[in-house]
């Protein structure tokens, strides 16, 4: 047991390196555009809070599919997640369509 949560804590290390990296060079190109510094506890915090929401919306996506009785999460989980922001819900729907859409086309053809 032991292994294992030290090999899960070592794959949210690198996830959590990853996104830094990332946020890290997506702050860096915008501040050199704008002609400021940014501080590296700032993006710290950036990447604190984004990890923060990434987990808070793995979890609640998991609870969707827990409560609709399925072990995967699909489209419409994601969609539901949007629900309150209309824009999104509606790209998403419309992506979770496109998508519908192309899986029936290829099963035919």
């Amino acid at each position: 047991m032991a292994g294992n949560s030290n090999a899960t804590q070592n794959d949210e290390d690198r996830l959590k390196a990853a996104l830094w990296h990332s946020i890290g060079k997506t702050i860096d190109a915008v501040a050199v555009d704008q002609h400021i510094n940014a501080a590296p506890t700032f993006i710290a915090g950036v990447t604190e809070m984004v990890s923060a929401r990434i987990s808070t919306i793995a979890a609640d996506l998991e609870a969707f599919a827990r409560h609709a009785e399925r072990t995967t999460i699909n489209a419409n989980d994601a969609v539901l997640l949007a629900r309150h922001n209309d824009t999104l819900r509606d790209v998403l729907q419309q992506k979770a369509d496109n998508i519908r859409k192309q899986d029936r086309s290829s099963v035919r053809g």
